[in-house]
């Protein structure tokens, strides 16, 4: 009876685990390998192994260290405004009692549509003669590059990221405030706690694991940035919105050197990983240190 549960389980298994083989494990291998050589793919007869040549190269690669610092600054943009976005509208939802589904249809459509859709409609908008600098010209403010200026290109991307991408977080955190127990802040009310109070000492206690998902979520999603620089701006002007999956990519794909590409990949990994790391750690960190706490107080 066993072996045939086994055997029943491995026919549901096996097709999945073959699929994640050939289209995961194997190419992350490869990609670790190439990483150790000059692999061209015009020329692959010609690859030698080139030990850590590679890594040494791509520090010393202006345009990598630009792109890498475009990605943090990026990052550093949207990270904040989407996760605070994202919640304020779902409490600002979860209040409203008349038409609460069309507000949940209209922030998530943004997120079901193509991202080179998307990018298109905001290289419109942002365009010189675009809706957005004739709403600044009845205001007296004079017309705005936007996505053709170099100071202001990356900000204008993580715009329109964050009002494509906010809408998902807020349907997750849209779910968290719907769980909370109503009694909790019923005793609130009892006794005299303000708004302030409530979210403070409820809503946000109660939304942390949530919090710390789309924040880790929206940080790894923000350091993939691709398909919004090379539809808008081609990551111009100036390489000032040149990121590091977009760096890979054309190394990768236009000029075929597979494996410096693999390089930046692996470092690219590295990095992410060591930030998701260390989220959870200080994230864990203060949750025990709370916990800790609240058990002093008991007893």
């Amino acid at each position: 009876m066993k072996k045939k549960e086994s055997i029943l389980g491995m026919a549901f298994f096996g097709p999945a685990l073959v699929l994640l083989t050939l289209f995961l494990f194997l190419p992350m291998v490869l990609t670790l390998v190439f990483s150790f050589t000059d692999y061209f793919a015009l020329n692959p007869d010609m690859t030698h192994f080139v030990g850590l040549e590679n890594y040494i190269n791509i520090f010393k690669d202006e345009l990598f260290v630009k792109s890498f610092f475009n990605t943090v600054k990026f990052v550093i943009i949207i990270v904040p405004c989407q996760c605070i976005g994202a919640l304020v509208l779902a409490l600002a939802i979860n209040k409203v009692t008349h038409c609460k589904k069309y507000f949940k249809v209209a922030f998530f459509i943004p997120v079901v549509m193509s991202l080179a859709v998307v990018s298109t409609l905001w290289m419109d908008i942002y365009s010189p003669e675009g809706i957005l600098n004739t709403l600044l010209a009845h205001f007296g403010i004079s017309a705005q590059p936007f996505i053709h200026s170099a100071k202001q290109a990356l900000p204008s991307i993580a715009i329109m990221s964050v009002w494509q991408g906010v809408g998902y977080q807020m349907i997750i955190f849209l779910g968290g405030l719907q769980n909370i127990n109503p009694a909790l802040y019923e005793a609130a009310e009892m006794d005299h706690a303000s708004g302030w109070q409530k979210f403070k000492d409820i809503t946000l206690p109660e939304l942390k694991p949530l919090c710390v998902f789309v924040f880790i979520t929206v940080t790894i999603g923000a350091f993939r940035m691709l398909v919004q620089p090379m539809v808008m701006t081609g990551g111009g002007p100036d390489h000032s919105t040149y990121t590091l999956v977009y760096d890979i990519y054309e190394t990768g794909t236009m000029n075929w050197e597979m494996g410096l590409a693999s390089t930046m990949a692996i470092v690219f990994t590295i990095f992410v990983v060591i930030l998701t790391i260390i989220q959870n750690v200080l994230t864990k960190g203060k949750e025990e240190k709370k916990h800790v706490n609240k058990k002093a107080k008991n007893i």
